[in-house]
């Protein structure tokens, strides 16, 4: 009588199995009580049992709901039967058995039932039972005495839990079985007893061992003269010998091409070879005869002593670790590396040509879209990339590899700084510098393309939408700089004041739409307290003030006499205040202003007939040379007021940036 948590035992197997787990290891275990008889003409059969109605959507076929494997091995004897009662038994450890399989068949069925024919000295035994699911492994045991010919086992698997099989068709289920159990049919020096597959619902046999020939001609067809043999070191010196054998698999069904790692001529591992080389993710195709074309993919299946040993309880893994193996210094990976690459010699000139492909994708995405990754399209590796690779993954790419790129700059400048070898500093630190200035180059470019984009915007926003109507001032406001934002809130990189004057790249202190002092006070839609780069360690008196006033495209209402939103005398009540000291910098400091401090104002507004005439005849501006702007110097203020249109801010910007973006090739 065992004593085992079956129901944790069964629910603590997570992964690496399937639904045809328990099936496999039925069959392999019905081969194995074969090779342990030494039976003569060896046989498994496997029964697909199926329920007794047709579902409308069945495709004439009732659903499977359990097999039945029935072998003439040397049935359950009672040490067979005692191991299937221990847990974890080393029974058939010297053939690969963990003691555990079994329970992966309640994992997927209801029931697991057994009835064999077993010999106990001079005497003919039927031992039958069903597997637990509480606490004893075996249940409702029964022994008797029997008559037969042969002994042998019938194990049956009955009703699965989930509500349909994956699979129906016969054929099929033959093939699946066929993948999994294929190193049983081709490794060498091994004659694999008989396999049939018999469909309840039409008595069609189907031979696994026959499956190339007959089920699967043509179909699958392996390719010896692209095996091969490998060589991997364990951490203590000791090296183990991989083989690697390609199949070719035609009329794949939505299957990918893998490499599969086989212990005790079972698949343990499927890992799709596009992890490793993305150009495998589609079918490949060949033209035969007749201009008649097949698609295809390539399993390569792995064998080694070295794998046979460190195989899983559940045959679902490897107890070395996916990678970089610690313990044994053999990781999953460096040998799923090895095998992919006889995989690769098979269709070396498609992988070429999907590899080009995908090159001239990537270029033609930096030259349209990221043309600051021109420099960087020579040295950044693109085998990562899928076969066919969005936009976000190509720049996730560079992106990931100028980091790499500044990260190795940053170590090599601590190298550099922390050597006493004056001898080859010169040439190290000529080497970097290159290096940093291919890495500058890139940043540029970008910020560039970027002013590309923005101008773009900007121009749309100053455009009339389907109904006629212009954007208001908060859109433009917030593309030229955020509202509501302050030079703590917003740094530079997150403006674009460069629109306007490329010196507000260069400032302490703004502030942007908010009140002045308090929620009842003017505002200016931006006051920038600019400090020039020269100058940008201290608060100087003579640095410049500048502030802004911008207006809703198509908007003239400001110039009516009775109004009180005139900008220009906005600017001039806030330029008093603050010579006056009202106001402080965002960090409670006093702006420092002299008689002498110069201020600028800048208001920007679509021109027609009324704001000139408000700008010539109200406020004596005079207007600039290509009449889109005005200016006035108010000499008791120290301020210079120009009025800007959106159009000459739109169009001095441009041409500001033109030769950049000529440069790039994005003009």
């Amino acid at each position: 009588m065992s004593n085992v948590n079956i129901r944790r035992a069964v629910d603590n197997i997570k992964s690496g199995i399937n639904v045809y787990t328990p099936l496999v290891e039925l069959i392999v275990n019905a081969i194995q009580a074969i090779e342990m008889g030494s039976t003569q003409g060896g046989k498994v059969e496997v029964l697909i049992k199926r329920a007794s109605q047709l579902q409308l959507d069945s495709n004439n076929l009732q659903e499977v709901i359990g097999f039945i494997v029935k072998d003439n091995g040397i049935g359950f004897t009672d040490n067979n039967r005692d191991s299937f009662d221990t847990l974890y038994s080393a029974h058939k450890i010297a053939i690969g058995g963990k003691g555990f399989g079994r329970f992966t068949c309640l994992k997927y069925f209801d029931d697991l039932i057994i009835s064999s024919n077993y010999i106990l000295g001079d005497t003919k035994l039927n031992r039958s039972f069903k597997m637990g699911k509480a606490n004893d492994i075996i249940e409702d045991e029964k022994i008797v005495p029997a008559e037969f010919i042969k002994s042998g086992t019938v194990a049956e698997l009955k009703s699965i839990k989930s509500s349909k099989f994956i699979d129906k068709k016969s054929s099929t289920i033959a093939r699946t079985l066929f993948e999994k159990l294929l190193p049983y049919f081709c490794t060498d020096g091994y004659q694999c007893p008989v396999v049939e597959l018999r469909d309840e619902a039409s008595d069609k046999i189907i031979s696994l061992n026959d499956f190339l020939v007959n089920e699967g001609r043509g179909s699958i067809v392996e390719l010896p003269t692209f095996n091969q043999k490998f060589l991997l070191t364990e951490n203590n010196g000791v090296q183990q010998i991989f083989c690697a054998r390609v199949f070719k698999f035609y009329s794949p069904k939505q299957q990918k091409s893998q490499v599969n790692l086989v212990a005790h001529k079972r698949t343990v591992t499927s890992t799709q070879i596009q992890n490793y080389i993305p150009e495998f993710s589609e079918e490949f195709n060949e033209t035969i005869g007749a201009g008649v074309v097949r698609n295809f993919i390539l399993k390569v299946y792995v064998f080694s002593s070295f794998l046979d040993e460190h195989v899983s309880l559940e045959r679902g893994n490897f107890d070395f670790h996916k990678d970089n193996d610690m313990q044994y210094g053999i990781s999953q990976s460096q040998i799923e590396e090895q095998a992919v690459k006889t995989a690769l010699e098979v269709v070396s000139e498609e992988v070429d040509e999907r590899t080009s492909k995908k090159q001239r994708f990537v270029v033609d995405y930096i030259n349209k879209e990221a043309p600051w990754h021109v420099l960087m399209l020579d040295s950044v590796d693109l085998s990562s990339l899928p076969m066919n690779p969005s936009e976000e993954q190509i720049e996730l790419t560079f992106q990931k590899a100028k980091f790499y790129i500044e990260d190795e700059l940053k170590k090599d400048v601590k190298v550099i700084l922390a050597s006493d070898d004056s001898e080859s500093l010169h040439d190290k630190a000529a080497n970097i510098l290159d290096r940093i200035s291919e890495s500058n180059k890139n940043d540029l470019a970008h910020y560039v393309a970027l002013r590309r984009s923005v101008i773009d915007i900007f121009k749309k926003s100053l455009e009339a939408n389907e109904n006629g109507s212009f954007s208001n001032e908060g859109v433009v406001h917030d593309i030229i700089f955020p509202r509501k934002g302050n030079s703590i809130k917003t740094p530079f990189q997150e403006h674009n004041l460069w629109l306007i004057d490329e010196r507000l790249n260069f400032t302490e202190y703004l502030s942007s739409d908010l009140p002045l002092e308090g929620h009842l006070s003017d505002r200016p839609d931006l006051l920038a307290y600019d400090k020039r780069v020269v100058f940008r360690g201290e608060n100087e008196a003579s640095n410049p003030v500048m502030v802004f006033e911008f207006k809703k495209p198509k908007r003239n209402d400001f110039a009516n006499p009775s109004s009180k939103d005139d900008p220009v005398k906005q600017i001039i009540r806030y330029v008093r205040k603050i010579r006056d000291g009202y106001f402080e910098t965002p960090e409670g400091r006093e702006i420092n202003i002299e008689s002498n401090t110069p201020f600028y104002g800048y208001v920007v507004c679509d021109f027609d007939v009324k704001v000139r005439d408000w700008l010539e005849e109200e406020h004596d501006f005079k207007p600039m040379p290509d009449r889109k702007g005005y200016f006035k110097w108010h000499a008791s203020l120290n301020l210079y007021i120009e009025v800007l249109s959106w159009d000459k801010l739109l169009k001095d910007a441009g041409m500001r940036n033109k030769l950049f973006f000529h440069k790039l090739g994005i003009i």
